[in-house]
């Protein structure tokens, strides 16, 4: 590849890993680089909550674009204020269904 490839952030509820997996593949297998939340198993502590939330605005700073995953059109609270970030960051950003 002779440039860099598009940087996507993916955004979205924890509810919607599978989707939000599927949105990886999908944008990877395309030739876009991917930066999505990360995932765990086990319970989340409120400090480590404050973390991931922090570090994913992070990955908002390295993204081209955002792409929010919202089946049903959902948007819960940290998703609307990465939404808010990133807008107010002036990244582009779209949804995988309408809100």
């Amino acid at each position: 590849m002779a440039n860099r490839p598009e940087i996507v952030c993916i955004c979205g509820s924890t509810r919607f890993v599978e989707e939000m997996r599927a949105a990886n593949r999908d944008l990877t297998f395309a030739g876009i680089i991917v930066v999505a939340p990360g995932e765990t198993e086990e319970l989340v502590t409120d400090e480590q909550k404050t973390t991931l939330s922090a570090l994913h605005l992070r990955k908002i700073d390295l993204a081209d674009r955002v792409l929010v995953v919202n089946p049903g059109g959902y948007i819960g609270e940290s998703t609307s204020k990465e939404i808010a970030y990133a807008h107010a960051t002036g990244k582009p950003i779209s949804f995988t269904h309408p809100t």
